[in-house]
């Protein structure tokens, strides 16, 4: 990709996870509402998501755009996911048509889908041998008001390609950790993913060609509750961790 990549909410811990692997291959452009941390040999936006304006100014010249920036607390109010999540969202697809950007990859999470989890479920969920997987065709069903931002942002996203001709990609994120999951966190187990995996798989997200789609963001652990088939065979993710072999571990 010879243009720039807008990453939004760069100095999160997706955002981190992703530079971690591909800092030298893009030509990024970072953005988050506050100073970067850390030193940087990118160009570095402080702006915020709900300025319209400002983020118009940020995907001017982009090639695509990662967008991962938002109030990441499941238990954010009302007013936080509707103004950074949603209302912000949107401003960054609506500035994508605006500038002409083809390509947007959209961080949603597994709280769009967190309902699933019931109570008459849990006992057979996250074993190897349960052969139920969500899998993107799903209804959304959220679990709180963040997963309802979530879901929100993926209708978006459907709007804007159906409309204007974006191509899309939800990204369902699961349980992101640089290390492995505790042993005895068996939700934590089926839904990992390993940065070096992350990485990988938003590689795939900017490389490959698509329309709209939803995936799951999870390595390929043996335990699942979500597939990532789809993900394979529309992006070529190929994960390389599996949260089975940390199965002993004491951390």
């Amino acid at each position: 990709m010879d243009d720039p990549v807008l990453l939004t909410g760069a100095e999160g811990r997706v955002g981190q996870a992703i530079l971690s692997d591909l800092s030298a291959e893009y030509e990024w452009r970072l953005l988050d509402r506050d100073p970067p941390t850390r030193d940087t040999d990118h160009e570095f936006v402080v702006a915020d998501i709900t300025d319209e304006e400002a983020v118009r100014e940020a995907v001017e010249g982009v090639g695509a755009i990662v967008h991962l920036a938002g109030d990441p607390r499941p238990e954010a109010p009302w007013n936080s996911v509707l103004s950074n999540n949603i209302d912000g969202t949107r401003n960054v697809l609506e500035a994508a048509v605006t500038e002409g950007v083809e390509k947007v990859v959209f961080a949603s999470s597994n709280h769009a889908v967190g309902a699933y989890e019931t109570d008459e479920r849990t006992p057979d969920m996250y074993r190897p041998s349960d052969d139920y997987r969500l899998d993107g065709t799903e209804l959304p069903r959220p679990s709180n008001l963040y997963g309802v931002s979530k879901a929100t942002g993926e209708v978006l996203g459907r709007y804007y390609h159906d409309e204007h001709g974006l191509s899309v990609v939800c990204v369902r994120i699961g349980n992101l950790t640089k290390n492995h999951p505790p042993k005895d966190y068996e939700r934590g187990q089926a839904m990992w993913l390993s940065h070096r995996d992350c990485a990988h798989l938003f590689d795939r997200c900017l490389q490959a060609d698509y329309d709209y789609e939803i995936v799951y963001g999870i390595s390929d652990n043996d335990r699942k509750y979500y597939s990532i088939e789809n993900a394979r065979e529309v992006l070529g993710y190929d994960p390389q961790d599996n949260s089975a072999e940390f199965a002993n571990a004491e951390c």
